[in-house]
């Protein structure tokens, strides 16, 4: 999180392996030419796409300014601006697979380097199949110029390992190849402005702070609800299902953010080592106790907006007798001193009613028994509603009376909106992302003991789920989730808010 004074990060080179893919289209390149725009680049900068793909420098700019155009929140690049930022951007073609081929970089690097006569930064950005990151990061880790633990990182994408196992060994690999500070694991939804709120909000407000607690919070959830399917993702889907794909690192990373103890600085260990913290003490699941807190949905074919909506397991590159998950819900406990036995309930999943990332903190209802009856027929608690998406605002519910000889008590809503706050467009999570790895902040990226704390926490409910076969589909197109789903928060009392 760069300070407020707006200082602008090195020279930099940024190279993006799978530069003509999908993700450097619609995100890392409109975030850099963002950032551009807003003044934050470094003067002397480049960006080098990577591929097998045949472009020319020209096309492949060309490609990336449709991407801009569709994609950015500015979409102005055929205007001058694009004209300056363009010719920073470049294509080299190459078979990230081919170990000698790596040598090309290097030789960039030694180019620039004489050319704009300083010191630079190096980031390689990984944005390639998981299965390609263990070759890439090897054939990285040769080259001399990656010794420079100061100026040199790499940038990996979720997913970040398959299971525990599998998420040790790439952290095993990667952490022999280079330093723990050179690898930025990247979780977009850390870099949304409203997550990164979420700490200004209880520590900088002397309202909150005090009331943040097992004695005030009745209970937490988040929730990420998409009304799509698939969208043409089912080769990838189908080997993650929504435990992993969301939970596991979008929505643990937000509970963490919700749950974490203050820090005494803002640098970047001591934040992380605090979400770890947070991490580890959450109650392990027992194999016999999956079943009472966690459900799993598969949603069928059925109607939305009068369409006919195929069933998960009719998507394209998926089973025909699927048993992936495109709906997951869980109850967990953080099991210390300022949040025992208060519930965190998690759900997402695809093809619900709402598109919306949403945090609710339900208080402790007060006492009313010194109001008549009568004032108290619309009786509520207090509650906090933080969107992530797409909305971002913080909403306070609170109890007022209603105007009028008579004493009678109604909930009303006090709203702040990024909108209506700010002038301006937000900039998007990649935007901030992006500079945080070119100025060297690690703050929200994950640590190796992060990914595998979190991986931990879902382990169990993974293996249980493994070992039976799960009665699906089991929720229509446009619901809410399964009925159980309901039911997992009903028998503690309460219900999900939406």
């Amino acid at each position: 999180m760069i300070p407020a004074t707006n200082q602008r990060p090195p020279a930099t080179i940024l190279f993006i392996f799978g530069g003509s893919g999908d993700l450097n289209l619609r995100k890392l390149t409109p975030a850099l030419y963002n950032l551009y725009i807003d003044d934050y680049l470094p003067e002397q900068f480049a960006v080098v796409g990577l591929g097998r793909s045949s472009y020319t420098d020209d096309s492949f700019r060309e490609r990336l300014l449709e991407g801009v155009q569709s994609f950015s929140r500015r979409k102005n690049g055929s205007d001058d601006t694009w004209k300056d930022f363009s010719p920073s951007v470049t294509y080299l073609q190459m078979d990230a697979g081919d170990a000698g081929a790596y040598t090309k970089l290097s030789d960039f690097v030694t180019a620039k380097r004489n050319e704009w006569g300083e010191p630079l930064n190096v980031v390689f950005y990984l944005a390639v199949a998981p299965q390609l990151v263990p070759g890439i990061a090897t054939n990285l880790g040769n080259l001399s110029l990656c010794d420079d633990k100061s100026h040199v990182r790499i940038v990996v994408e979720k997913p970040f390992g398959h299971d525990l196992k599998t998420a040790q060994e790439l952290n095993t690999l990667l952490g022999g190849l280079f330093a723990e500070e050179q690898i930025y694991r990247i979780d977009h939804y850390l870099g949304k402005e409203t997550v990164q709120n979420i700490l200004a909000l209880r520590f900088a407000n002397s309202l909150f702070e005090p009331i943040w607690n097992r004695r005030y919070v009745e209970y937490v959830q988040i929730t990420a609800s998409e009304t799509v399917g698939l969208e043409g993702r089912g080769g990838y889907y189908e080997g993650s299902g929504a435990l992993r794909d969301m939970i596991q690192n979008h929505l643990l990373q937000v509970l963490c953010m919700v749950a974490t103890e203050a820090p005494i600085s803002f640098d970047a260990n001591e934040v992380r080592n605090k979400k770890v913290d947070v991490l580890n003490a959450i109650r392990r699941i027992k194999p016999e106790e999956v079943k009472d807190v966690a459900v799993r949905g598969q949603y069928g074919p059925g109607k939305k907006d009068g369409k006919d909506i195929p069933g998960y397991r009719e998507e394209e590159g998926v089973k025909p007798d699927s048993a992936t998950e495109t709906f997951a819900a869980i109850k967990l406990f953080v099991d210390n001193w300022r949040w025992e036995d208060v519930p965190f309930y998690l759900r997402t999943g695809k093809s619900l009613p709402e598109k919306a990332t949403v945090i609710t903190i339900q208080f402790k209802p007060a006492p009313y028994y010194a109001f008549p009856e009568e004032a108290t027929t619309n009786w509520q608690s207090n509650r906090l509603t933080i969107g992530i998406q797409p909305a971002m605002d913080i909403r306070l519910k609170f109890q007022a009376k209603r105007p009028g000889q008579t004493l009678a008590i109604d909930p009303v809503e006090m709203v702040f909106s990024y909108k209506d706050a700010y002038e301006g467009q937000e900039p998007e999570a990649y935007e901030t992302l992006l500079l945080d790895v070119m100025t060297g902040d690690a703050t929200l990226f994950m640590r190796a003991d992060q990914v595998e704390a979190a991986w931990k926490v879902v382990t169990p409910i993974l293996e249980a789920w493994e070992t039976e076969t799960p009665e699906f589909p089991n929720y229509a197109p446009s619901s809410w989730g399964p009925e159980a789903a309901m039911k997992l928060v009903e028998k503690d009392g309460f219900q999900w808010m939406t």
